[in-house]
């Protein structure tokens, strides 16, 4: 997997990461993410996939108002990494064939998190989403194009930094890095509550 230390202390920007990569370290950064991913869900019964976790710093300011607050299931943990990588690939692609991306639209689709209930449907979900950000990769050009980049607001490029096509895929694996430990964390306290149970 690709180490984002040196970017979350702000050593490294993800365009200087991304000069260091090639394509093919995308693809297996890629694979090693959500294999690490579905090892965390396969130690997952059908109710610990929907188990609502105690998080006191839930804050979703795009939830639901009675939803802004509560912990996420790994269903949603799910639903939400895998469309977030999957719109940052999605985006990638775009830049990697020379076309400049604007700030809309988005590209993002998220499955409702409240129907992945079962450990198989969110391996599947898993598996699908690998399956759709290897796609995209297949899309670019057998040289991308690296000059070309992302229309970001200055707040947006103040937090990232310029993003070209290398960059713009790593977001997305970070972003899924980030949340590593939120999933093992909700995988912990589900088997906690199963075995106090």
């Amino acid at each position: 997997m690709i180490d984002f230390t040196a970017i979350e202390r702000g050593e490294q920007t993800l365009l200087e990461l991304g000069r260091t990569l090639r394509v093919r370290d995308l693809r297996k950064a890629t694979i090693a993410s959500i294999d690490h991913l579905k090892a965390i869900i396969e130690q997952a019964d059908d109710a610990m996939i929907t188990f609502v976790p105690h998080d006191p710093e839930a804050d979703d300011p795009f939830a639901a108002p009675d939803e802004q607050h509560i912990g996420w299931t790994l269903g949603h943990l799910v639903a939400h990494v895998t469309a977030t990588s999957e719109e940052s690939a999605a985006i990638a692609s775009v830049l990697a064939r020379g076309i400049p991306y604007p700030r809309e639209p988005r590209l993002r689709y998220e499955t409702p998190w409240r129907d992945i209930t079962t450990q198989a449907q969110a391996l599947q979900r898993l598996e699908e989403s690998l399956r759709m950000q290897l796609g995209y990769l297949d899309t670019f050009p057998d040289t991308p194009h690296l000059n070309v980049y992302r229309e970001l607001s200055d707040k947006a490029r103040a937090k990232f930094g310029d993003l070209n096509v290398m960059a713009q895929y790593l977001l997305g694996l970070k972003h899924e890095a980030g949340h590593y430990a939120q999933f093992a964390d909700v995988l912990r306290q589900a088997q906690a509550a199963v075995v106090t149970a």
